[in-house]
């Protein structure tokens, strides 16, 4: 498993992380083996937000409940959450108040002192940044977060956070997957008259990211769009599949960790954030965290993804 350094932190982290926003109905045992296969692959990394779960911090407390930590093993485990979605109000809110009342609740849910990092889940529109940088100093000082990052953010939205906020920000969770994948493919095909690909939805976040150290954590990594299902195996990909299942015999490794290279192939040193309940797609997925495939391997998973190379 690669490990790097969280560029702001002193927090060493996999470029696999173990995403259990789907954990709210399963029992103790199938939290423990799934948890226990992440880190038998090198995972030592669980994304959670309080929303996850059906209730408020449900998956958090499922996985508190199921782990049941001891204080090494929370130390070996590196444990980020996310804030800011208020499904009861049909809201967004990084208001002052949410964030810290988000913030103790998790804390609670969880079983733990501190969280490692953060997340500002997904962008409120009326958000006042003086605010976000008082929750986010209150909460370092107290020992509660140790780093902070945000979720489906643009540069613009980042910049006017950090006018404010004096701690970097680390992290940027996006969408992304090898036919998902617009905040790459866009700069393939800059200034083309009349190719939807030319369009410009996110002001360049990659490179963005890369300028300031944010690393970019890539959700939905085997998603063939918003949700819609998976595109390993469908036929309304066979000729992507065809690529993938010939480059997984050649590494000897199963498709999703061809899946998994793709992403963590890209020099912004991506982390891939796993969604799936499934033991085995873990370990599998965790094969591709030091595959390094060729350029033109890269190339052609992205052009049969039905990516425009002009």
């Amino acid at each position: 498993m690669k490990t790097f350094t969280l560029p702001g932190t002193d927090i060493t982290v996999p470029n696999v992380v173990l995403g259990l926003m789907r954990i709210g109905d399963k029992t103790d045992g199938e939290v423990r083996e799934l948890v226990h296969a992440g880190r038998d692959a090198g995972i030592d990394f669980v994304d959670h937000a309080d929303v996850y779960g059906g209730e408020l911090h449900a998956c958090e407390r499922r996985f508190a409940e199921a782990m049941r930590l001891s204080a090494s093993e929370r130390d070996a485990i590196t444990i980020q959450t996310k804030c800011g979605i208020v499904p009861a109000q049909g809201t967004f809110d990084f208001s002052y108040e949410h964030i810290v009342e988000s913030v103790e609740g998790s804390l609670e849910a969880l079983g733990t002192d501190r969280i490692d990092i953060l997340l500002l889940h997904r962008p409120d529109a009326l958000v006042e940044p003086e605010e976000v940088a008082r929750a986010f100093d209150e909460l370092e000082a107290a020992g509660k977060v140790r780093a902070f990052g945000v979720s489906n953010q643009t540069p613009g939205q980042i910049e006017l956070l950090k006018k404010f906020v004096r701690q970097p920000i680390v992290a940027n969770q996006l969408q992304l997957s090898i036919t998902h994948a617009p905040l790459i493919a866009q700069g393939v095909a800059t200034n083309m008259l009349g190719e939807g690909q030319s369009v410009d939805r996110d002001h360049g976040i990659v490179d963005y990211c890369r300028l300031h150290d944010i690393t970019i954590q890539a959700w939905s990594p085997f998603q063939a769009g918003f949700f819609t299902g998976v595109f390993l195996g469908s036929e309304d990909y066979p000729e992507l599949n065809a690529v993938i299942d010939r480059l997984a015999a050649a590494y000897d490794v199963p498709p999703i960790a061809i899946a998994t290279a793709w992403i963590t192939r890209h020099p912004a040193n991506m982390q891939v954030v796993l969604g799936t309940t499934s033991p085995e797609r873990v370990t599998g997925a965790a094969q591709g965290s030091d595959l390094l495939l060729t350029r033109p391997e890269w190339y052609e998973l992205f052009r049969t993804a039905g990516h425009l190379l002009p």
